[in-house]
């Protein structure tokens, strides 16, 4: 049987794939969404959700979230149950950049095309018929095609050195000169850079690698080979949360099969020079960067924060492409590194509470990042709120897990926007949106997943804690016992429980009855330390309470620091609003 329709791309990357298209209009996070050894779609919240993607042409507007979905792809397509191919609405870096790995370090294509918004809004129609890609080509059939065609790789060009300016150093590396491990790594570089349609590289001044988490054997293997081929950064690097906390995985009772690989990942990128920093919050140590600064920085909350907050320059960099920017001090000039590329296109104006805890930031983030997409958003109306550090901190994260922009903005608050025309470079934005108070409502709801007021685990840090954050627990726990049957675990960076060590923080947590965790977070750790048999959590986390249910099978309880110790006291969370939200709440509803 012939095509009923054929639609013509752009192939972000080459190759060939048939299955039976699955279709959907929001974009999806591949960590945190999609099981790397399954293909299952695992996030909750998405209309996906229990669907396979294996053997599959899977059809989303783009990625969101999690910079790690790189690996995650990778996962599938050397594990086994990848999908037949990826079809885009618009580019997406993170998820082309892990097909881009299994096709130049492991000789493994995975096609993945952009068609373009209009066209993309044709394919709901054709959901669960067979589609074809074919470089850059899909072909949609009525039934299955009756032709002997089969998923031959094509044959990939390399970028060739005069489509993008490069340094005589660049040229250098790409020759070979400086080591097989640079040379790849600016062959992925260039590979990005031509994707986003840049003419040239910059030099970045540090990175932080999100590659460190461990997804499964391939992300090992990657490593291992840049390592064999003798990488070496040029650049300061941190790491990243890793999958376990190094110095006592086995006093937590981790799995050795899975313990063993996750802290061998962090040693192996540590022989590439890295140092030892494993924190998914790298602008709490002293090397964080200075505004202006051009960086190349992984894991979704960092990069916006880095961005937001700290005024540094970076994109939403993928993993793997973090660590070939390291080893080769060499990024491509686009996007947020950009003074154009860092302009807010979407305004809007929010309805200040009066008197709002600390669960308004992470919530607020959480739905913003949901009316964003990709857009940059600018907010107004919060000039008041003296939001600090944790506060940004809170709302970037929950905003990363559901935007798939590099930051945002906050009229007089965060330093790139002093003003709304500053914000906005000068133009009239592309949206204008309000957001009540009353519309925050769905998104408390549907953070709020657990049905039963039991809680069974209090999970905290994610982002790690800050200093201030640690004290504020530790006032909040002081003199008070938790319940026996409900644990509180804290994960943070070891700089920051250093210093919460010698200012009495953690002796203070520690009579409470709470444990702290480092090296690792929330979006990596499992039962044992997610008590086994348990059926609910609470955290004050927004970024944690979406992916929860999905990462480890757990209802949520969503609400404030305060909120969260008065469950870890009593075992239990009756689900009340706060104060500044339950007087929006419309009479007769949940």
């Amino acid at each position: 049987m012939s095509a009923v329709a054929a639609i013509e791309g752009r192939s972000l990357v080459a190759g060939r794939g048939q299955g039976t298209l699955l279709h959907a209009d929001l974009g999806l996070s591949f960590w945190g969404g999609v099981d790397p050894f399954s293909g299952e779609v695992i996030d909750r919240h998405h209309p996906l959700s229990g669907q396979s993607l294996t053997g599959r042409i899977l059809a989303i507007p783009s990625g969101r979230g999690s910079c790690t979905g790189s690996s995650v792809l990778l996962e599938l397509i050397l594990n086994g149950p990848a999908p037949a191919a990826l079809v885009l609405a618009e580019p997406d870096e993170i998820l082309s950049l892990g097909a881009l790995v299994a096709e130049h370090v492991f000789d493994v294509q995975l096609p993945v095309l952009c068609i373009g918004h209009a066209a993309f809004a044709e394919l709901a129609a054709h959901a669960g018929t067979i589609a074809r890609v074919d470089g850059e080509r899909l072909q949609l059939f009525g039934s299955a095609p009756e032709d002997d065609w089969h998923a031959e790789p094509i044959a990939h060009g390399d970028v060739q050195p005069s489509s993008i300016s490069l340094s005589e150093r660049d040229r250098a590396i790409l020759a070979g000169a400086h080591g097989k491990a640079a040379q790849v790594a600016m062959q992925l570089v260039l590979r990005m850079a031509e994707l986003q349609g840049a003419s040239e590289l910059l030099d970045v001044t540090q990175a932080h690698i999100d590659g460190c988490i461990y997804t499964g054997p391939a992300c090992l293997r990657f490593a291992q080979q840049l390592r064999d081929w003798d990488a070496r950064v040029c650049v300061p690097t941190t790491l990243n949360s890793i999958s376990v906390d190094q110095r006592q995985w086995r006093a937590l009772g981790i799995d050795p099969a899975f313990g063993e690989p996750a802290s061998a990942l962090g040693d192996v990128y540590m022989a590439m020079g890295a140092a030892l920093s494993y924190t998914c919050a790298p602008y709490l140590l002293d090397s964080a960067p200075k505004a202006g600064e051009q960086i190349v920085w992984a894991e979704s909350n960092a990069v916006v924060y880095a961005n937001s907050v700290l005024g540094a320059r970076t994109l939403k960099y993928p993993d793997y492409l973090d660590i070939c920017i390291a080893l080769t001090g060499r990024a491509p000039r686009s996007g947020s590194h950009l003074d154009e590329g860092r302009h807010a296109s979407l305004l809007i104006e929010v309805e200040t509470p009066q008197q709002p805890d600390d669960s308004f930031w992470p919530l607020l983030g959480y739905h913003v990042g949901l009316l964003a997409g990709s857009d940059i958003p600018l907010l107004c109306g919060l000039e008041r709120s003296a939001a600090d550090s944790d506060a940004l901190k809170a709302f970037g994260a929950a905003f990363a897990t559901t935007s798939a922009a590099p930051m945002f903005h906050i009229a007089g608050i965060t330093p790139e926007a002093p003003d709304v025309a500053s914000a906005l470079g000068g133009k009239a934005p592309a949206r204008h949106l309000r957001v009540t108070i009353a519309e925050l409502l769905d998104s408390w709801w549907e953070l709020n997943s657990a049905e039963s007021p039991r809680v069974e685990l209090v999970a905290l840090g994610n982002p790690h804690f800050s200093s201030s954050e640690l004290a504020a627990l530790a006032s909040l726990c002081a003199g008070r016992s938790k319940h026996p049957d409900t644990a509180l675990v804290v994960t943070c960076g070891r700089a920051v429980h250093e210093r919460a060590v010698q200012a009495g923080h953690v002796a203070t947590l520690e009579k409470f009855g709470a444990r702290l965790v480092t090296d690792t977070c929330w979006c990596m750790l499992g039962e044992p330390v997610v008590p086994p048999g348990s059926h609910t959590l609470m955290t004050n986390s927004g970024k944690y309470a979406h992916y929860a249910p999905g990462l480890v099978g757990r209802r949520v309880h969503f609400g404030s620091l305060a909120a969260c110790v008065e469950a870890a006291c009593t075992g239990r969370n009756q689900g009340q609003l706060p104060a500044w939200l339950g007087q929006h709440q419309p009479q007769g509803n949940r």
